[in-house]
């Protein structure tokens, strides 16, 4: 029995991708975790696993074809003693761009012609539920109902290792009938400014360059432009003096040498905020709709320029971190971010970001808060002024400029303050974070 392979949701945000690279072709056989594509998301470049055991009978998608929907077919996977030649294809294999729900399906023909199809199983709610046919059988050998079942595979696909071993359970009841859902009011539409061809008729004459916009590009538009529409920003900026970090990091570093480590002064900013979300556990906070996470663990993004655009790896439990050990992984995941090569898990969640510009000279900026973060750093560059110091007297001093973007969904400003506050103790205190 013939089955799709969907083109997969390779994150949460995902709606489509590009697939890259097939790493099989026609007439392969493949067994469940054997990578047979790259899909490029809106962020990266993944390998994609196959879930079913079979052979790869017939791709439908050209790698480098851009705009694939999520859940349209891909490729055919078949059994031994299957030909491809059984298969009916009833749509053109260029029709990428339908949406998943009226994607053509791909089956064997049947004989005689006349005879109705079966129908695919549903949940009780209506829905279609997704299994390979491995997964059916099985099932149906234990007795077990598909619909009480969550699938693993992509999408919630049900596979082989989520009915082998399970007992067999009675179908649900059907859900009573409820009232309908009184409608509510559609949300308010997000501003998008002037329409593409008001803007080029402005240019009529000049010279420009047309670039399309790449899955990353849209996906910082999109989200950043919902941020700065539905998240009530305020802003608390201080004055950092580095000079006690300086000579501390200095003296790390020469004692570090020898071990092939080096530490930025970006690695105690990402310690010092760890710590100060520990010291003020109620700024450790997401915003979730209804209701607000305050997370235990600091787990810091980063936001890291790429070629095209930007990632904020996460860096998590980075207060039980020792300095070498963030500044070993915050290289590797610059590394790879810049290959575009990070999983999902390893940019999304955290609950507070930093953005760095004080390498190019940046003395101050505002930060876009990434949701559902609730705050993030934006760091400036570390420079002499002139300052008053503890005795009254006018000193030299090398001071770095900080706003935090809070979310005020989240985080009152006296909240905000007290953070800002632990996090500039802990920079200006720099050996307190080793304590």
């Amino acid at each position: 029995m013939a089955t799709e392979i969907l083109m997969p949701a390779l994150s949460p945000t995902m709606e489509e991708g590009t697939l890259a690279k097939w790493l099989v072709k026609e007439g392969d056989a493949v067994v469940s975790g054997d990578l047979i594509a790259e899909i490029e998301t809106d962020k990266a470049t993944m390998e994609f696993e196959a879930v079913d055991e079979g052979i790869i009978g017939k791709i439908l998608v050209a790698e480098g074809t851009a705009a694939v929907k999520v859940n349209t077919p891909i490729a055919v996977l078949i059994e031994e003693g299957e030909s491809a030649e059984d298969i009916a294809v009833s749509a053109p294999v260029a029709a990428v761009e339908a949406a998943p729900e009226t994607a053509a399906k791909v089956t064997p023909e049947v004989t005689p012609v006349a005879a109705p199809a079966p129908q695919a199983p549903q949940a009780p709610d209506g829905k279609r539920i997704f299994a390979s046919p491995l997964a059916r059988r099985i099932a149906a050998d234990k007795g077990l109902d598909l619909a009480s079942l969550t699938g693993s595979g992509p999408r919630g696909r049900i596979v082989k290792a989520d009915v082998e071993g399970a007992a067999a359970v009675p179908a649900p009841a059907p859900a009573p009938e409820t009232a309908p859902a009184t409608a509510s009011a559609p949300a308010a539409s997000l501003a998008t400014g002037p329409e593409t061809a008001t803007v080029l008729q402005m240019y009529e004459g000049r010279a420009f360059e047309e670039l399309p916009l790449n899955n990353m590009r849209k996906t910082i538009a999109a989200r950043l432009t919902e941020a700065k529409q539905s998240i009530p920003h305020f802003y608390l900026r201080r004055d950092i003096k580095l000079d006690a970090l300086l000579a501390f990091r200095a003296q790390l570093n020469a004692q570090l040498e020898a071990r092939g480590v080096k530490l930025s002064v970006n690695d105690f900013i990402i310690k010092a905020c760890a710590l100060a979300l520990q010291s003020v556990p109620a700024a450790n906070a997401v915003w979730a709709g209804d209701r607000v996470l305050q997370m235990k663990a600091s787990d810091v993004a980063v936001a890291v320029a790429v070629e095209g655009g930007l990632f904020t790896p996460v860096l998590q439990d980075a207060e039980n971190k020792s300095l070498s050990a963030l500044s070993a992984e915050m290289k590797d995941l610059a590394a790879r971010a810049r290959d575009k090569r990070l999983a999902p898990h390893e940019y999304q969640g955290g609950a507070f970001a930093i953005s760095n510009l004080g390498m190019f000279g940046i003395d101050n900026f505002d930060a876009v808060i990434n949701p559902p973060h609730g705050a993030i750093l934006a760091v400036g560059a570390g420079v002499k002024k002139p300052v008053v110091d503890a005795d009254g007297e006018l000193a030299v001093a090398t001071v770095m400029s900080v706003t935090l973007s809070v979310d005020h969904r989240a985080i009152d400003g006296a909240l905000g303050a007290e953070l800002l506050a632990a996090i500039k103790h802990n920079l200006e205190n720099p050996m307190g974070m080793l304590a």
